[in-house]
């Protein structure tokens, strides 16, 4: 059994590493073909932090395990919130910027909203995950429209630092894709069985333990920027990070095949993850504010840990 446990936390590391790697080898072979940083930042590095989650939904699909497919983006969803972004706050209030009010968490509630409906009858079938891709290339779409508006009259800034090689950068994205679906594979069998030794559900693994090793790299990316007081952009991140779980992990998972969705799921996970992202945006409301302080951090890692409780 601790040989599982090891093997376990491989799987996590080498997500985490492979993750880190996939965005920064993708940014640097999408500047290299002249991509402007806006759309990068829409495309490249929001489908490579969702890397992990669609790893471990497409491995755990394959392999016959859909409550590890489902609870791991239901579950990412909700510590996405109650716990990366309660902990950054913890750390530095983070300010919400108006389009996240507006723009952004109503499609995020939208779109929770729709998985709620497909979830309610037990299946997400190919038809259903055809419906989530279209919106997800709609709503890129629409931010990179959006982003353009927003930086017309303004002139990119040159990238500082060094840029990577592009044999470099070919190279690494090649090992991190290596690395990532190894350690998705490693993570979703030893799940499973960690689960079966324990005498829990799946689900349950899945929605603790395989959801919170996949958001790791967000966790650890804004704990970092709020170190150094630069939380600006958190609040957009974790609910573009949301957003991507269900239109491209679900989306893709489903449609490579019908992913069964248990009833506890359906039934009392996802309307938690409803009721998480309301709670974000009373968090978000005050507009005299608009800041989430230490306090409203402490109070989501306490609903976090009820939630815990409540699946034990």
């Amino acid at each position: 059994m601790i040989q599982t446990y090891l093997l376990l936390l491989a799987g996590l590391l080498l997500l985490f590493i492979s993750g880190r790697y996939l965005v920064d080898s993708s940014v640097a072979i999408a500047k290299r073909f002249r991509i402007p940083t806006m759309i990068i930042g829409l495309t490249v590095v929001a489908f490579g932090t969702s890397a992990p989650e669609l790893l471990v939904s497409v491995q755990a699909a394959i392999k016959g395990f859909p409550e590890i497919a489902m609870g791991n983006v239901v579950g990412s969803n909700i510590s996405n919130i109650l716990l990366v972004l309660a902990i950054t706050a913890l750390i530095f209030p983070i300010p919400v910027p108006k389009n996240s009010v507006r723009l952004d968490w109503p499609v995020l509630m939208f779109v929770s909203l729709l998985l709620f409906a497909f979830a309610w009858d037990g299946n997400l079938v190919r038809y259903e995950g055809l419906i989530l891709i279209l919106l997800l290339m709609l709503y890129i779409a629409v931010a990179v429209i959006q982003a353009r508006k927003s930086q017309m009259n303004r002139k990119e800034e040159p990238a500082g630092g060094k840029q990577m090689k592009a044999w470099l950068a070919g190279l690494v994205f090649l090992l991190s894709v290596a690395g990532l679906a190894l350690g998705a594979n490693l993570l979703v069998e030893h799940a499973a069985i960690v689960a079966e030794g324990l005498g829990v559900s799946q689900r349950v693994i899945a929605i603790t333990m395989v959801a919170v090793g996949t958001s790791i790299p967000e966790l650890a990316t804004s704990v970092i920027a709020a170190l150094k007081k630069e939380t600006d952009i958190a609040i957009g991140n974790i609910i573009g990070s949301n957003i991507m779980n269900i239109l491209s992990v679900l989306g893709i998972s489903s449609v490579i095949g019908n992913i069964t969705v248990d009833r506890a799921i359906s039934h009392f996970d996802i309307p938690w993850m409803l009721g998480v992202t309301i709670l974000l945006l009373f968090m978000m409301l005050p507009a005299s504010r608009a800041k989430i302080v230490r306090w409203e951090g402490a109070f989501m890692i306490v609903i976090y840990l009820l939630y815990i409780y409540l699946i034990f």
